[in-house]
């Protein structure tokens, strides 16, 4: 049982519900930031830099892929999205060494958590922001990462695309 009268509760409610009308007013005030897609995409679409759109293995100078087969991303995914097959290969000096077969990663499983690329202590993965993924198979969406060179979709959206204006439409006018 509640130690406030009939009249103090009512004026407890009347006090919640003003805080709550203020945070709305001023929420619909707020200048918002709309983007355009598709039509604005290639001239001022803004994308976060840290926005966790695609994996992508990294590779040396020399176009080798930097994953050693270690499987430690495949081991810490949480539902099975990486899948590596490896082999054991001997080495001109004579010792065992595991070579990377192929690299398979299921973009339409994964849910982006990056516990993969964190994972990695070769940093041979890593997360751009490119976002444009969509496809009508889904048989498409299961990449192979060392045989693929990655192509951004985008003009310059690994640097985050076009600045941000906050409180301006970010569309291109006619």
């Amino acid at each position: 049982m509640s130690n406030k009268s009939y009249f103090g509760g009512i004026a407890e409610g009347l006090k919640t519900l003003a805080t709550g009308m203020k945070i709305t007013w001023k929420e619909y005030f707020t200048p918002k930031s709309t983007e355009q897609y598709p039509e604005n995409r290639k001239t001022t679409l803004h994308v976060a830099k840290r926005h966790r759109g695609r994996l992508v293995m990294l590779r040396n100078d020399d176009g080798a892929v930097k994953c050693t087969a270690c499987t430690l991303c495949e081991k810490t995914c949480p539902n099975g999205t990486i899948k590596i097959t490896s082999q054991m290969v001997t080495t001109e000096e004579g010792k065992k060494k595991r070579q990377l077969v192929d690299y398979q990663y299921d973009l339409g499983d994964c849910m982006f958590c990056q516990l993969c690329v964190n994972a990695c202590n070769f940093g041979a993965i890593e997360f751009t922001n490119d976002f444009e993924n969509s496809t009508f198979e889904r048989e498409s969406l299961v990449l192979h990462l060392d045989k693929e060179e990655y192509k951004s979709s985008l003009p310059n959206i690994l640097d985050g695309g076009a600045p941000l204006t906050i409180g301006k439409f970010n569309t291109k006018t006619k």
